[in-house]
């Protein structure tokens, strides 16, 4: 099987590669994680993302992909163990700093947190506008990705205006819009049709192709089965390797 390419440049992103160099983008050291009082829901999780590298997450639903997500985007800390994020130990991390990684990283939530009151265009490019680009240094790229997921049409729709899977495509390009180092994603393809999925995936190996690493999480087979790329599997609260790892199949990935 080969990787998956698009079928040409995708809008609004700078295909210029990045350095080859593979340093850990994120590295999980024995890492447990419990809510209150409540047993482990994640244990003992040796897992890392080289610069670059490409990985599918999946295991059945509570089994704690997106709890493991967040820790990656630092929206929770781990109840035990280290996470290093771009090499900085997280837990050492104050407030300015955590925020500084949190700009370096692109988020798709299955809840897609729209700003309300902001159109398509202006959810969309708001890292732009926070990172300092006037829009007409933005406008160009916003709008061409935006026809890319299908969106040209609703640019200056508002969230309540939009179908779930409209909602979901305009958090994706929200969230690459940035040209982000890590891109996480959870389900990002649930809410659309196949073609659409397909051509979402497509956009996330041409962003990989340039340098972003990627982590999705999803219940798609057939997804996963469209890439050459790295499968992480939880289950019962540890991680394992490939689709289809007995559950006393277990390593530390690096």
């Amino acid at each position: 099987m080969t990787r998956s390419e698009p079928n040409s440049k995708s809008p609004g992103l700078n295909t210029k590669a990045r350095s080859t160099e593979r340093p850990d983008i994120i590295a999980f050291r024995d890492v447990g994680l419990r809510y209150g009082r409540g047993p482990e829901i994640l244990s003992d999780v040796n897992l890392t993302l080289p610069q670059g590298s490409f990985s599918f997450l999946t295991g059945p639903s509570g089994a704690g992909k997106s709890s493991l997500l967040k820790l990656c985007y630092l929206a929770l800390a781990p109840s035990r163990g280290h996470i290093s994020t771009f090499g900085q130990d997280a837990a050492l991390l104050d407030n300015r700093e955590t925020q500084a990684v949190r700009r370096r990283i692109g988020v798709v939530l299955q809840d897609f947190t729209l700003i309300d009151h902001l159109s398509v265009f202006e959810n969309v490019s708001l890292p732009l506008r926070v990172a300092g680009q006037s829009r007409a240094q933005y406008t160009q790229d916003v709008t061409e990705l935006l026809q890319w997921v299908g969106l040209g049409h609703r640019m200056q729709a508002f969230p309540s205006t939009l179908s779930g899977g409209e909602k979901q495509r305009a958090a994706i390009a929200r969230a690459v819009i940035a040209k982000p180092n890590l891109l996480i994603a959870d389900e990002p393809t649930g809410n659309v049709d196949p073609e659409i999925g397909r051509r979402l995936l497509r956009l996330f190996a041409e962003m990989n192709r340039m340098g972003t690493t990627v982590m999705i999480a999803t219940h798609d087979i057939d997804l996963i089965q469209e890439l050459e790329a790295r499968v992480f599997r939880i289950e019962d609260g540890r991680i394992y390797k490939g689709l289809n790892a007995a559950p006393d199949f277990e390593e530390t990935y690096s």
